[in-house]
């Protein structure tokens, strides 16, 4: 209960300061530092965290000006029980008594009395002190998750901040998600109990882990197949990044429950990072000025796409489809942003067959066993024949000089 108070005293100095600044700008980086504090626990779904959280972001879309368009304000609670069986469906039908989670999407209106409306979302729940999905192997921690997602949050209500009287040939509805960690839950939920019609939905832009831009400014955008035009609006106002386009719309954030509905997405992602799931993803480490400038960009991409209509839907291949699956695993991050030949390592997990191994960080993976690694599915593939017990050689490019190291898996 000591904890549930905390929580409450530190939401209301929150609201204490903004009635002196309704008409500030509220700044990237202090969004993400209310939604990473400690206080909010890790944001896990249906948390006192999590619902501090979601207080916060009605907050804010009630001083921007939107309105709710939740089922009770800006709120669209759910509520469903967990899965047993990563197969089932998940049931958000449930009964008084039941072992059930409640979470809760938070919604704001921009109404520009027009025909169409962009969707423009990011998951703000996390993994509270571990929840499943971590990668962190230590005592009990909060995971704060500033880059997962608070970055998309902060970027979200940026946007809905410029946006605002601006590009009004389209409503805006800016969403925050509930039960990304858990299975992609609130966008999925929302689709199918829109508030909104959702044959008026133009198209769905979405953030997840927009906070790691890295030096070389890569950028990477998912979903550019699913209208044809959004391949070259990207393109036509990039001034800024290492773009690396994908034309799937499907993939492991809340623009799937969209594509699904056949409604055409963009999704930004900066990369994975040693971070990723893990207690250490804390609001020191984002890149502000590299979140700013995802703003601004996705900005002129809405701004050239404001006179053109509703965007067409369009079909596009499900490249997790032919994702292999695998027995064992080498124990590193790929980084999946790196568009050079062989398998780029963005971070090593300890105890695992690469570490042991002797491999490092930036070590370009180009030979596994007898197989040559050209890209991230070759990579994929080759690890996939591989069964728990065998052992193998791997060649690794470090910085120009090719190292030989034997694996056991």
């Amino acid at each position: 209960m000591k904890m549930k108070y905390s929580i409450l005293f530190f939401f209301l100095l929150f609201l204490a300061s903004c009635k002196s600044e309704v008409n500030e700008p509220v700044s990237i980086e202090s969004d993400v530092a209310f939604l990473s504090d400690d206080r909010l626990e890790g944001r896990q779904t249906g948390t006192e965290g999590e619902k501090a959280a979601a207080a916060y972001i009605a907050k804010r879309f009630e001083n921007l000006g939107t309105e709710g368009k939740g089922t009770n304000g800006f709120l669209q609670p759910f509520t469903f029980k967990p899965k047993t069986n990563p197969h089932q469906q998940v049931n958000y039908t449930v009964k008084d008594g039941d072992s059930t989670i409640t979470g809760t999407n938070v919604i704001g209106f921009l109404n520009n009395n027009a025909e169409n409306t962009i969707v423009i979302g990011a998951h703000y729940d996390h993994l509270g002190y571990g929840a499943e999905g971590s990668l962190h192997r230590g005592e009990k921690a909060i995971h704060n998750g500033a880059d997962d997602n608070a970055s998309g949050v902060a970027v979200m209500l940026n946007l809905a901040q410029k946006l605002k009287g601006k590009n009004t040939n389209n409503n805006y509805l800016f969403m925050a998600f509930s039960g990304e960690e858990m299975g992609l839950l609130g966008s999925n939920y929302f689709v199918k109990n829109p508030t909104i019609d959702t044959k008026k939905v133009n198209y769905m832009i979405n953030m997840d882990m927009v906070g790691r831009l890295k030096a070389d400014s890569t950028l990477a955008v998912y979903g550019v197949g699913t209208s044809p035009i959004l391949k070259q609006t990207l393109k036509a106002h990039n001034e800024s990044f290492k773009l690396i386009q994908k034309e799937s719309g499907i993939g492991p954030s809340d623009h799937t429950s969209f594509y699904n509905a056949d409604i055409p997405v963009l999704h930004f992602f900066t990369g994975q990072h040693e971070d990723y799931h893990k207690p250490s993803d804390d609001f020191e480490k984002l890149n502000y000025k590299g979140m700013q400038t995802i703003s601004n960009y996705i900005f002129e991409v809405i701004s050239d796409l404001d006179d053109n209509g509703k965007l067409p839907f369009r079909k596009t291949k499900n490249e997790s489809e032919e994702t292999p699956r695998f027995k064992v695993g080498l124990g590193v991050i790929p980084d999946y942003l790196y568009d050079g030949k062989g398998m780029r390592i963005d971070g090593i997990s300890e105890d695992k067959p690469a570490q042991k191994a002797g491999l490092q960080k930036g070590d370009i993976v180009v030979k596994l066993g007898d197989s040559t690694v050209v890209d991230m599915m070759s990579y994929m593939k080759v690890l996939a024949t591989f069964e728990k017990g065998d052992t193998t050689n791997v060649i690794v490019d470090r910085e120009g000089e090719e190292i030989e190291a034997k694996i056991e898996f």
